[in-house]
């Protein structure tokens, strides 16, 4: 017969400032062996974030807060959040409906995979750096765009610019526009129901991204219980994780203007993109990690691939309001 599991929180009522709980939480989420990534990629500073926010303390709060203390009904907010991240494995963004790439705060819930994405580094500078000097950004798009977080980056980014998003799922696209509106961005900012271009009008882009699903399939199937809790949508590329990347390539050709580009994350399958589209001399992007994941394809070498429909530079679309994915960045934390 088996023993129950013991209760991994012995002595938590005692604990009577955000510090001695802060040393409390990161030694139980190391212990527990919840999945990092999503918020924070640390025990630390995810134990941090998820006591600053349930105590509706600010995020810059600096190493004073940590000693004031707790009144036994914050004691008490705090035993029941970390037993739902420790014991019942929830994603701490789902928690606290909050994530953060950089200074930038997004709504998310249950419905969009929690916003963590490498084009935090690259939106504007390295993706304008991609296009012929001077060039203006004034038409561009997110493919698969879940919370619309990075919809919402490319226009903090190219204020100049009027941007497009789509999303195969409704539920996504809800919160999306939660986001669009919290950053007042619904006069720039379109959202499409669209399997990659399927409905979207039809525009030429000088910029298409996307982090797309890129997780093969059999990969999905063994993630860790916080991933899991994201929409399988939003991971799911298929069985070599490149169906989704395949259609964003062959339908992108007809959709960038001569001089665009188009950039996508895609995780670990870097030799896969090489072998299977050299012939579209894929270019890698640097980050700061060296993972160096995002690839892009120039319009020139996608419309020497095959005969395609070439459209006006900038041509206008039609207004029609109606999104799955992105990953990285915690916010910087004084109080340690």
């Amino acid at each position: 017969m088996r023993r129950p599991a013991a209760d991994p929180f012995p002595g938590a009522a005692g604990l009577a400032t955000p510090g001695a709980w802060l040393k409390f939480a990161t030694a139980l989420l190391e212990k527990t062996g919840v999945a990092l990534g999503q918020v924070a990629t640390d025990a630390h500073d995810e134990a941090l974030y998820l006591i600053l926010r349930t105590l509706e303390l600010p995020l810059e709060s600096g190493p004073a807060v940590l000693r004031r203390a707790l009144k036994p009904e914050e004691r008490a907010r705090l035993e029941a959040v970390f037993r739902r991240r420790a014991v019942d494995r929830v994603p701490a963004a789902y928690l606290t409906r909050e994530a953060w790439l950089g200074p930038h705060r997004f709504f998310v819930d249950e419905r969009v995979i929690i916003p963590r994405s490498y084009f935090l580094e690259l939106i504007p500078g390295a993706l304008a750096a991609c296009l012929p000097r001077g060039t203006r950004v004034r038409r561009a798009v997110d493919v698969c765009t879940g919370s619309g977080c990075l919809a919402i980056l490319l226009a903090h980014g190219f204020p100049e610019a009027r941007v497009d998003a789509c999303d195969l799922s409704a539920d996504a696209l809800d919160v999306a526009r939660v986001n669009v509106r919290d950053h007042n961005l619904a006069d720039r900012v379109r959202l499409f129901r669209s399997d990659v271009f399927d409905a979207v009008p039809p525009v030429a882009y000088d910029l298409i991204i996307s982090n797309p699903p890129y997780e093969p399939s059999a990969h999905v199937d063994t993630q860790a219980p916080e991933f899991a809790a994201e929409p399988r949508m939003a991971h799911d590329g298929g069985r070599d994780g490149l169906v989704i990347i395949r259609k964003i390539i062959r339908q992108a050709a007809t959709r960038l203007a001569p001089h665009g580009v188009l950039a996508i994350e895609v995780g670990g399958l870097h030799a896969a993109i090489n072998r299977e589209f050299a012939s579209l001399r894929p270019e890698w992007l640097p980050t700061q990690d060296g993972s160096d994941c995002v690839v892009v394809f120039r319009a020139a070498a996608l419309a020497a691939a095959g005969p395609v429909t070439r459209l006006r530079p900038n041509a206008s679309a039609a207004a029609h309001p109606s999104t799955n994915r992105s990953p990285r960045a915690v916010r910087s934390r004084r109080a340690r």
